[in-house]
């Protein structure tokens, strides 16, 4: 199945996606609670019966991050041969953790704000994991037996932030860690589409590549391929993940992992290639889709956007409504 999150005239609920339509399955948006697989089978028995269902033209609602209140988002660094290789480091002994919140999430279209005092704004494609059920110290051979789908995100990141050498203005020094560098508000843009695990045979055979799309200059506009590769070239397979972080880490349905980028990012490029305001960039795994969005300065946000951010981050804002969204069919 492919799953959606959207928004209508009037309130929020989650879809079928089959073409150019999406078919509602019920009200408000996923959450950890629908991902278990006898919600997943209940879903399909529901889609089964609304085959051929006219649904709703995809012009008529706004596609949201499927899942926009993530428990838990924990990132995988270094992941890729290559990417290691361009930055002339080496493997690392096990798998190298950080996270991000929900503050990060934001979905297909919605703008990636440059914050105040960062130069050195980056893209990284990566496939996300979403987990279905509670996974504690699982072994490598049952770890896809606790994933519920797929998505495409974009691992936003402030280079000068994260202390990467070339990135850093004489004088300057980085964080000592990559919080603020790659958890700031927006630097997690996630594709419109779940795409159930079901339809994903091997997630270690899949394409990803990412585009800057200059908004100024010469290529103004033209789509500029910054990362090609495939999720064959991981260090540590999403099996291998799921089973290192469940040793310490109890995953819980609906929580995310962010599994790595190939090498091409805009940094260890010569010269590097940052974003910057006016930019568009866009990210795409074979299989799963896309998610592509803006790319614009703090300065740029005016009060409303604040406003509107505030009450999409902080659901204690408005319980009722967040109940009603979150989980409340």
């Amino acid at each position: 199945m492919r799953l959606v999150s959207y928004l209508g005239d009037e309130d929020g609920g989650t879809g079928l996606l089959v073409g150019d339509r999406v078919i509602p399955l019920f009200d408000g948006f996923l959450a950890g609670l629908d991902l278990d697989p006898d919600s997943l089978d209940d879903f399909r028995r529901r889609a089964a019966t609304l085959h051929g269902a006219t649904g709703i033209p995809l012009d008529e609602v706004e596609l949201v991050a499927p899942i926009p209140f993530p428990g838990k988002i924990v990132c995988v660094g270094q992941n890729y041969s290559d990417h290691v290789a361009e930055q002339k480091g080496e493997v690392r002994p096990r798998p190298l953790l950080f996270s991000k919140f929900a503050n990060a999430v934001i979905g297909d279209e919605e703008p990636i704000v440059r914050p105040e005092g960062c130069h050195a704004l980056d893209l990284e494609v990566e496939l996300a994991v979403v987990i279905g059920t509670t996974a504690n110290r699982v072994a490598r051979e049952d770890a896809l037996d606790h994933v519920a789908g797929y998505l495409v995100v974009n691992d936003i990141s402030a280079r000068d932030w994260q202390g990467v050498p070339v990135a850093l203005a004489e004088g300057q020094i980085g964080d000592g860690q990559w919080l603020r560098a790659k958890g700031s508000d927006t630097f997690l843009p996630m594709g419109s589409v779940l795409v159930t695990a079901d339809e994903i045979p091997d997630p270690q055979d899949l394409r990803l590549r990412s585009y800057r799309i200059p908004g100024s200059g010469p290529d103004d506009g033209g789509r500029m391929l910054m990362q090609e590769g495939t999720t064959a070239d991981m260090i540590w397979s999403v099996a291998e993940l799921i089973a290192f972080i469940s040793r310490s880490i109890t995953l819980d349905p609906g929580d995310v992992i962010a599994t790595g980028t190939p090498s091409g990012v805009g940094v260890f490029r010569d010269p590097p290639v940052y974003l910057v305001p006016g930019d568009r960039v866009r990210c795409e795994i074979d299989g799963i889709g896309w998610v592509e969005n803006p790319v614009i300065d703090w300065s740029d946000v005016d009060d409303d956007d604040d406003d509107d951010h505030d009450d999409r981050e902080d659901p204690s804002l408005d319980p009722d409504d967040l109940d009603e969204l979150v989980g409340g069919r």
